[in-house]
């Protein structure tokens, strides 16, 4: 028996190898971690010593360095970048000489296309005047701002340290300085937020001069504060009919504001303002990650690095990298968690999940061998759809999108 045809993974049209190649680079610091939050993040309070960022930074750029170089002599020479995203906890708290540092590094380090898009995180009440500065200086062109809501309430809730009038103000502040993109992130459902609340806070985002939203329901997390909260029954668990009318509301409102919804949580005001880090994910792309806690993924393996700040440090200062077959003074590589190499089958549903998420779906080339029966049995559960051959989910389908890739792959 022949093997299975692997065009959607050797030579697809825009999925995978040619979705682009990303950097993500995690800043872990926070003044204070929020209930829901379980990303790897520390809080170092409102005023924070700059040693620490120093450190960090330092260990940063010079991961970054070696995996490189690691790259390059494996045979696996990283191509240009098509992005860069500088994520967290919250980048905006480093002083802006150590961002200088950082955005130095990425380029004495790595090849840009010339059309490569640049995002740095940041929060409203630390996105100062000197902090826009420091990003147009280095070339950032977009800015992602954790908003979460325009209602003092569900601000509280979520233990964010801003008001409105600070997302407001970083907002023109961006404008002010140059910065050629600025996308909002929201929460909704809240514990407490009435339907009231975010139609409010969706007019008012729409008001904004922004060029893309994020709007992703409430996750509960075991661990955190909010996931023992809820645990313990002191706290409401998230409604799906909840989430089911927050999302409709946005799909309502934003498209009315001129906002295309372009994936499963993502709204931009047009294909070019599409966030293309994020689409590289979604398309089952490449990416390299440095920090604590970071992600990186090429043709298929996976690996991640410690969640913890020290032994990330301390790794790195010994002579480790992130990059998998690395090794530090003290022998095993400190810096990796773990790494997984996907099987065909794997990768297969994995395409599906990532690539259903848009609203473009699927290219015919880019979608893994699907049976016809279970094609025809997803179709009629009105989970997908086909259109110019594309295969994308329907609005249902984004709901259930695990029952959906399910009975595409049985």
């Amino acid at each position: 028996m022949s093997a299975p045809p692997r065009r959607w993974l050797d030579d697809p049209v825009e999925s995978g190898s040619r979705a682009g190649h990303g950097l993500y680079l995690h800043v872990p610091f926070c003044s204070h971690r929020c209930g829901y939050c379980d990303f790897a993040t520390v809080a170092v309070g409102r005023a924070p010593d700059p040693e620490p960022f120093a450190r960090y930074v330092e260990a940063l750029a010079t991961d970054l360095a070696r995996q490189v170089a690691s790259a390059a002599r494996t045979g696996r020479a990283l191509p240009a970048l098509t992005s860069v995203f500088v994520g967290g906890g919250t980048p905006s708290l480093l002083p802006p000489v150590l961002l200088t540092r950082l955005i130095a590094a990425v380029r004495d380090e790595c090849d840009l296309a010339p059309d490569a898009e640049w995002t740095v995180e940041a929060n409203p009440e630390s996105a100062d005047a000197a902090f826009m500065e420091a990003l147009v200086a280095g070339g950032v062109d977009r800015l992602s701002l954790g908003a979460q809501s325009f209602t003092p309430s569900v601000l509280t809730t979520l233990e964010r340290g801003h008001d409105v009038a600070a997302i407001e103000r970083a907002v023109l502040a961006a404008r002010r300085a140059g910065i050629a993109r600025v996308s909002v992130d929201l929460i909704h459902g809240a514990p407490g937020e009435r339907t009231e609340d975010w139609i409010d806070t969706l007019r008012t985002v729409a008001a904004l001069a922004v060029d893309h939203v994020s709007a992703y329901a409430l996750g509960i997390h075991a661990g955190t504060p909010f996931g023992r909260a809820v645990a313990a029954g002191t706290m409401p668990a998230p409604d799906d009919d909840v989430a089911r009318e927050r999302f409709e509301l946005a799909r309502e409102r934003l498209g009315a504001a001129g906002f295309e919804h372009y994936e499963l949580s993502n709204w931009a005001r047009g294909p070019a303002l599409r966030s293309q880090h994020n689409v590289l994910y979604w398309r089952h792309g490449d990416y390299l990650g440095v920090g604590v806690g970071a992600h990186a993924h090429r043709d298929g393996h996976r690996w991640w690095t410690t969640r913890s700040i020290e032994r990330y440090l301390e790794a790195v200062e010994a002579g480790g990298s992130g990059w998998p077959d690395a090794r530090d003074a003290a022998g095993p590589n400190r810096v990796l968690a773990g790494e997984e190499r996907l099987s065909d089958d794997e990768r297969a549903t994995e395409r599906l999940l990532l690539g259903l998420r848009l609203a473009d779906g699927l290219h015919p080339a880019d979608a893994p061998p699907i049976d016809p029966i279970a094609l025809e049995d997803a179709m009629a559960a009105g989970l997908v759809e086909t259109a110019c051959g594309r295969l994308r989910a329907t609005n249902e389908g984004w709901f259930l999108l695990d029952e959906a890739v399910a009975r595409l792959t049985p």
